[in-house]
């Protein structure tokens, strides 16, 4: 049996438009659509992991990768989103969460810069 891999990923949103054209001028992903309810994201790579839980389990988190945090910071800023945890390091390297229009919490991550 072969591996079976995350593909696709649904976010819900309380305002597709507003959604749409953060996602856009954020991060420059084009969208099709199929249907007045539904948009196809395009243009974004996929990873996925799975966070312990603490307190309460939270819906899924999608996180974005950058070469480049304080400029997607400035981008998710620019383009109307709130920043809902500020950038912080992990194991991995570092990240930041935010709000976009529709509602929905994502993060976005990096490595660390070197000699940091």
């Amino acid at each position: 049996m072969s591996a079976t891999a995350i593909d696709y990923i649904e976010l819900d949103s309380e305002n597709l438009g507003a959604s749409r054209t953060f996602f856009t001028a954020a991060f420059g992903w084009r969208f099709t659509d199929y249907g007045p309810d539904y948009a196809g994201i395009e243009d974004a790579k996929l990873d996925g992991g799975i966070s312990q839980a603490e307190g309460a389990r939270k819906l899924p988190l999608v996180i974005l990768y950058t070469s480049d945090l304080d400029t997607a910071e400035a981008a998710v800023r620019a383009a109307g989103g709130e920043i809902v945890r500020e950038q912080f390091d992990f194991p991995g390297g570092r990240r930041f969460h935010f709000r976009e229009p529709g509602g929905n919490e994502l993060a976005v991550w990096s490595e660390r810069r070197p000699g940091a």
